[in-house]
């Protein structure tokens, strides 16, 4: 037995590439979007009574990763890569059929000619993540507080401190009319250390390099300090 599923809505994102998301929503509070509803959902009428709710559930398709590299293990970021557990007791994106589940906070509802969008706030998704569905977060019964969360119970430390150069700090300066929260994205998405986590482990110095909006962020490595060096405008 087997389903299809079309998406019904796509996100737009900072995130150009897997290697800068967080590893779950709402690390990085400065991640902003738009989640773009598609026909025949883009009417006003799809989304009524929405703007009550603060928070949305976003079922989507992990649209970047190979569907062949399904998997029975994995190895969890937050257990330091070292240690295998079933996939089914992790947030891996590796699944059986690739659907990932995220909360995102709504902050507006646009109602323009043919479209209807929904800029949300605390994204991990990739630009042009495909949307399956969307619900209400209703507080009573989706917050749990007294869950147990085994390898996971609290919110990830911040593993590294950044600074940024005087170049970066320049150029960010420059751009402060447009992107507002630029200065603030980089610092909370590098503060928690994309990298593998096996190259976490590594003290020697190194250097590398993300993509947020339309910016190629060059950053380097030395202990558990992540300088910004530099920031360049790249074409799409």
């Amino acid at each position: 037995m087997t389903y299809q599923f079309e998406p019904i809505a796509v996100i737009r994102s900072p995130y150009r590439e897997k290697f800068a998301v967080p590893r779950q929503a709402n690390l990085v509070k400065a991640a902003q979007g738009e989640l773009h509803l598609l026909a025949p959902y883009n009417d006003p009428l799809s989304v009524k009574g929405l703007e009550q709710f603060s928070h949305l559930w976003l079922l989507f398709h992990f649209h970047h990763i190979d569907p062949s590299k399904k998997r029975l293990t994995v190895r969890p970021p937050r257990l330091g890569g070292n240690k295998s557990l079933g996939v089914f007791a992790t947030r891996s994106p590796f699944r059986p059929n690739n659907i990932g589940l995220s909360v995102v906070e709504l902050l507006d509802i646009v109602i323009k000619k043919n479209q209807v969008i929904l800029t949300v706030s605390g994204l991990d998704l990739v630009d042009g993540t495909p949307i399956i569905d969307i619900k209400p977060y209703l507080p009573y019964c989706d917050s749990l507080p007294d869950a147990k969360a085994g390898y996971a119970q609290m919110t990830p430390e911040q593993k590294l401190k950044v600074s940024f150069s005087t170049q970066a700090s320049l150029f960010l300066q420059s751009q402060q009319q447009d992107y507002p929260q630029l200065t603030e994205l980089i610092e909370q998405v590098i503060s928690q250390d994309p990298r593998p986590a096996y190259k976490q482990k590594n003290s020697y110095e190194q250097t590398y390099a993300i993509s947020l909006y339309d910016f190629n962020i060059k950053w380097k490595v030395t202990g558990c300090l992540a300088s910004i060096e530099e920031i360049q405008i790249v074409s799409r």
